[in-house]
């Protein structure tokens, strides 16, 4: 198991693809916990989003059952979490 707390954050565009290829790489054989608020590597580098909210789960799932795109993404977070 691989646990990542804002793994781009700071990151250049070439530098933040090179992470993104290692952690998808790296997720074929190992379970990896990817902390972040920035959704568009949500929606780049997961199949699940468990969405934790006041110290609650009110969101988990399949990323394509949950929202198609950064923006629907982003709509769905701010209707779950106002």
């Amino acid at each position: 198991m691989l646990i990542l707390d804002e793994p781009t954050s700071g990151l250049n565009p070439n530098q933040t693809h090179q992470a993104r290829e290692l952690i998808l790489s790296l997720a074929e054989s190992k379970t990896i916990l990817l902390s972040t608020h920035i959704l568009a590597e949500v929606q780049a580098m997961c199949s699940r989003l468990i969405l934790i909210n006041n110290g609650r789960v009110i969101l988990d799932g399949p990323i394509e059952e949950l929202a198609n795109g950064v923006t629907e993404l982003e709509d769905r977070f701010r209707e779950l979490t106002a």
